[in-house]
């Protein structure tokens, strides 16, 4: 599993997405209770554009682990992309309550904190 998830996220840093949608998808098949692998592969699946598989997997993750906060953080900046605000604000705080020092849900709340009330520069 290791050295999948490794391959997988070497891929993606590099901006390989095929491989690394296929390392990773290699990865859920052999090891499908392994939530961090569902979760690398749907940060794969959003840098490729394919955001319908990626809510999936960001699905998949949850239901494994509900307090991975990583998870929750990336659900809220594609639901904030997608212009879903209101869902995507509270990914960013179920996130936040769970490990509160996430600079990029941080970031994210406060940013959608201040559209909300109208105060976005």
């Amino acid at each position: 599993m290791d050295l999948l998830l490794q391959r997988g996220e070497a891929a993606l840093d590099i901006g390989d997405i095929p491989s690394a949608i296929g390392h990773l998808t290699a990865l859920t098949d052999h090891a499908p209770d392994f939530a961090a692998g569902f979760q690398a592969r749907a940060a794969a699946y959003a840098a490729a554009g394919q955001f319908g598989p990626a809510l999936a997997d960001l699905a998949r993750t949850l239901q494994l682990e509900p307090r991975h906060f990583a998870a929750l953080t990336q659900l809220g900046a594609m639901l904030e992309e997608m212009g879903r605000d209101d869902r995507a604000l509270a990914a960013y705080r179920q996130s936040l309550e769970i490990h509160p020092h996430q600079q990029e849900a941080i970031d994210g709340a406060a940013r959608l904190e201040r559209k909300r009330l109208g105060t976005d520069i």
